[in-house]
């Protein structure tokens, strides 16, 4: 019998939404233990998303340091190794986020751990499903070793709900040593729109949008929905938007409940990194393009026609309200 350690991620004092997909993950896999999910916060400011983070399982453990304010995974994963020997965890899990993989695999290390990494179904206590091939094809994962690291595909799980309040205790950080790295800056785009990873309604547009102004009729469409914007790699490989908007299996995992994909051809790369989605709308000129075999509504169209006209519906439909 063990407890699962799931490290959860956190803004504005409540639990990201890519979160709520691995504590999903951490609820199957601890019924298989026989212990309970615990759930790690980790940083200064984390006490502030204790209270919401106590909705979703029965313990909570706060390590609230000010040498722990910027993320490295050589100050964090001795923080989460420490935390599965003091919880009397079987598993750790995060999500399979740019901060779960870089740090899971870390803490994996000092705990003499095998590690399952982006995981999309829990098989067994020890075997986990996970996708390879850009997700068209699956392997199986047996892990035998007496702890456990996994992280989770956020698009495969769906979103945790609240199971009761839990307790919420806290953690000393102990000696933080960042084994000589340095935290210099934090380059992020400043945006009012919704987090990528965490958005309900993603819009996003590809190479076929030609240019990066022309963009602006997506970003218009976007914030009429309150949604994240994102693209293909075509588009942030050829300069039109910020590399953080990608999409796809070398960039950003979504499973948003609406993803507009707009002049988007549909490459297996992009594919396994949306079709996760709830609901796709796809807008394309080549009715032979591959992202109409996966899109719930398509359109084949000129976006510079389609799109403004959507816009005005939706104007005149808010208006009306």
């Amino acid at each position: 019998m063990g407890n699962v350690l799931a490290f959860c991620e956190y803004a504005d004092g409540q639990l990201r939404t890519s979160a709520l997909a691995n504590l999903t993950a951490s609820r199957e896999i601890a019924k298989h233990h026989g212990g309970e999910v615990v759930i790690l916060l980790v940083g200064k400011g984390a006490q502030a998303a204790s209270a919401h983070a106590a909705k979703f399982a029965p313990k909570v453990v706060v390590v609230e340091s000010d040498a722990l304010e910027h993320y490295l995974a050589e100050t964090y994963a001795p923080v989460v190794a420490a935390q599965v020997k003091a919880t009397g965890a079987t598993v750790v899990t995060a999500t399979a986020t740019s901060v779960g993989k870089d740090l899971i695999p870390r803490a994996a290390a000092l705990l003499d751990a095998g590690q399952a990494s982006d995981i999309s179904k829990v098989e067994s206590a020890t075997t986990f499903a996970r996708p390879i091939l850009a997700g068209n094809a699956y392997s199986t994962v047996a892990i035998n070793t007496p702890v456990i690291a996994v992280t989770v595909r956020q698009s495969e799980f769906e979103a945790a709900g609240e199971s009761g309040m839990g307790s919420v205790s806290t953690a000393d950080a102990g000696s933080v040593n960042a084994l000589g790295a340095t935290f210099v800056k934090l380059d992020a785009q400043k945006s009012d729109r919704p987090d990528l990873g965490d958005a309900k309604v993603v819009v996003a547009g590809g190479r076929g949008m030609k240019n990066g102004e022309n963009f602006k009729v997506l970003e218009e469409l976007a914030d009429l929905l309150g949604a994240a914007m994102g693209a293909s790699r075509a588009a942030t490989d050829a300069g039109m938007v910020p590399a953080d908007w990608q999409v796809g299996q070398t960039g950003k995992i979504v499973a948003p409940n609406l993803y507009f994909a707009v002049a988007i051809s549909g490459a297996i790369q992009h594919l396994a990194g949306m079709k996760g989605s709830k609901t796709i709308v796809a807008i394309n000129k080549n009715k032979d393009e591959p992202i109409f075999q996966v899109a719930d509504y398509g359109l084949v169209a000129d976006w510079e026609k389609s799109v403004p006209e959507l816009i005005a519906e939706i104007k005149k439909l808010k208006a009306s309200r």
